[in-house]
C-alpha cells in the first residue's frame, strides 16, 4: 500500500537537488522550472549518488562516477553503463509542503 510523506518544505529547497532520506534509503528530489521530481539517489550500476552528477540535456543527471545517465522524470536508464532504472517516485506539493508517495 503506498502513502505520502513529508518530505521538505519549498521553502528550504535551494538550487537543483535536495536529498532526502527513508527508511535508510536516499531519494533525490530535483527541481526542474516549477516542477519536482524524485528518484533513488544511488546509481543502479554503482554505489554512487546521483545528486552529486551533473543535470545534462534539461532532464537528465549523469552519474559522477562513470558517467551512466537517467531521465530524472522517470528513473529511465538512458546511456550505459547502467542497464538498471533507479525507481522514480511520485512528487505532488500542498501549501508549500513537497510529498513523496512511498510504498510501505
Amino acid at each position: 500500500m503506498a502513502k505520502w510523506i513529508e518530505a521538505l518544505n519549498e521553502a528550504d529547497f535551494s538550487g537543483s537537488v535536495k536529498v532526502v532520506e527513508y527508511d535508510y534509503v536516499p531519494i533525490a528530489i530535483f527541481k526542474l522550472g516549477d516542477h519536482y521530481y524524485a528518484i533513488d539517489d544511488t546509481c543502479s550500476h554503482d554505489e554512487a549518488s546521483l545528486s552529486e552528477g551533473e543535470i545534462v540535456e534539461e532532464c537528465q543527471i549523469e552519474c559522477p562516477m562513470h558517467g551512466a545517465r537517467f531521465d530524472i522524470k522517470t528513473g529511465k536508464n538512458l546511456s550505459f553503463p547502467a542497464v538498471v532504472p533507479v525507481k522514480s517516485y511520485p512528487v505532488k506539493v500542498e501549501n508549500g509542503v513537497i510529498y513523496l508517495e512511498l510504498e510501505e
